[in-house]
């Protein structure tokens, strides 16, 4: 039987950008995690996962919670590291 974390590892994306996608979105993890899979597959879908980061870093700055805007932000370092295609102005 699959389970939450089978689901969650299926996915392209890591734990902590599915967590940012769940933040932003204000959902569960795995709902999250099937609509980060979902966009990753989308014309210009990645640059949207990308914009739901920054605009969760942004959120964190404006509230000064700068623990969860350093985490944030090592989530799309990586998220840009592992999905080049999502930098702005790419395909």
């Amino acid at each position: 039987m699959i389970n939450e974390n089978d689901i969650l590892d299926m996915t392209c994306l890591t734990r902590a950008q599915i967590a940012a996608i769940a933040e932003h979105e204000h959902i569960d993890e795995v709902s999250a995690a099937e609509l980060g899979e979902y966009l990753m597959h989308l014309h210009h879908g990645p640059q949207k996962v990308q914009a739901m980061i920054c605009e969760d870093i942004a959120e964190a700055l404006h509230a000064d919670d700068l623990n969860r805007a350093r985490g944030l932000y090592a989530a799309l370092k990586g998220f840009l590291a592992d999905h080049p295609e999502a930098l702005r102005g790419n395909g």
